[in-house]
């Protein structure tokens, strides 16, 4: 089996990925729908807006709470009780759809609840990983995740559409719903191994100061915080200008939202599967640097392409080079946390993903609408590449990335500490 599938091997691994593909999609048809409902309703951008706000935005404020969780109570038993969660949020607003009462505010309440299941649930199933699989293909896994996610996005909204013309809104809900039960099977079925250490009673907020002290003081784990925030700030925000630049930069009304999004998610899938193999031949830290360097220079160029069948080769680019950033960085935190912090470290990073990520959207949509979107795009990725030239010049990418991951000892010593603090 090719290295970049060997994780699937491990049966636990293969359970939870299947699973979580057919989640994905599922989710991916909803959100759809949703959009088509609530602009279709009220012929407003700005409700578009806000529903889309309300699926993400928990993910910023919930996910260090979600990675407290994590490492207090059984994370598969947690897992299950947050997806049961999401099943439910879900579930009602397919009823709601059926009775015909899916007004905008009720949506938009039904997206954010399901959003906030999500975010406290999605640390657990980070942390999970390094115990699906050995370490040695742990960069393997995540790359796969991160693929799965990103095939999600592509078949999700072929196939809302098709469910839409075939039942309705209600119909791509119902699937939605039914899609979490995969997940609820798998996790019943996955083994873990058992907990080392005694349980710390105390309480939400030390355990919230002891991880943000276990990652500031941890280098690599710092360094990964620190590229995910600059990133997120200067060049993901491309993700949420893609219709704006389908509509009015590349004057395509039809289709041009889906090309694009479709090619983002294809490149994305084929990066996340070149991962392993480029990791295993030039080192984390070489792909690390590529991939960043590769973004900033195919997002210039996206910005610069002259009508929407160029711009979308550059987004299949796009999408490979920044899948491998963003796995590259939770691969970092996976693979040096120790197992007692894992989840608050992990919870730390998806809060600096989850809350700058809307302010850099936020802004470059405001700034587009001023310099023009060709402009702000290219400029963005353009203070990517100066700032990781500044920090490969004074040193900021640790040699450490591609040391061995945390030992035992080191372990053992940082679950004493936790359970200090």
């Amino acid at each position: 089996m090719p290295a970049a599938l060997s994780p699937l091997r491990h049966r636990d691994f293969a359970l939870i990925w299947s699973a979580a593909l057919l989640s994905n999609i599922g989710s991916w048809m909803q959100t759809v729908a949703v959009g088509i409902l609530v602009t279709a309703r009220t012929g407003q951008p700005g409700w578009t807006g806000l529903v889309a706000a309300a699926g993400f935005l928990p993910i910023g404020l919930l996910s260090p709470i979600g990675g407290v969780m994590a490492d207090r109570v059984d994370r598969r038993s947690w897992l299950f009780l947050t997806t049961c969660g999401e099943t439910a949020f879900a579930a009602a607003l397919a009823a709601t759809a059926w009775s015909g009462r899916a007004s905008p505010v009720l949506v938009t309440l039904l997206v954010l609840g399901g959003g906030a299941s999500a975010a406290v649930g999605f640390p657990a199933f980070q942390a999970m990983m390094p115990d699906l699989v050995p370490g040695a293909e742990l960069t393997a896994a995540i790359s796969l995740s991160s693929a799965q996610f990103n095939l999600g996005r592509v078949v999700g909204p072929a196939l809302a559409g098709v469910a839409i013309v075939a039942g309705g809104y209600r119909l791509a809900f119902f699937l939605n719903a039914l899609s979490f039960l995969a997940v609820l099977v798998a996790v019943r079925l996955v083994r873990l191994p058992a907990r080392r250490g005694a349980v710390d009673a105390t309480g939400l907020w030390p355990r919230l100061a002891a991880g943000a002290r276990a990652t500031a003081a941890d280098p690599p784990a710092r360094f990964a915080v620190a590229l995910i925030s600059v990133v997120a700030l200067t060049a993901s925000p491309f993700i949420a200008l893609v219709p704006a630049m389908a509509l009015e930069v590349f004057h395509s009304r039809s289709y041009g939202t889906s090309i694009l999004v479709t090619a983002q998610g294809v490149g994305a899938v084929g990066g996340a599967l070149a991962l392993t193999p480029l990791v295993a031949r030039f080192g984390r830290r070489r792909v690390l640097i590529a991939d960043l360097v590769a973004v900033g220079t195919f997002l210039v160029l996206y910005g610069a392409a002259p009508d929407l069948w160029l711009g979308t080769v550059t987004l299949v680019l796009v999408g490979a080079s920044y899948i491998g950033v963003l796995a590259g960085g939770n691969t970092i935190v996976q693979l040096y946390a120790p197992a007692a912090l894992r989840g608050r470290m992990l919870g730390i990073y998806m809060m600096a993903l989850g809350i700058l990520y809307p302010v850099g959207a936020l802004l470059q949509g405001w700034l587009g609408g001023w310099l023009g979107l060709r402009a702000v795009t290219a400029g963005g990725a353009v203070l990517l590449l100066g700032l990781v030239g500044v920090g490969l010049a004074g040193g900021a990418f640790p040699g450490r990335l591609d040391g061995p991951a945390t030992t035992a000892s080191h372990l053992g010593r940082s679950e004493d500490a936790s359970r200090r603090s």
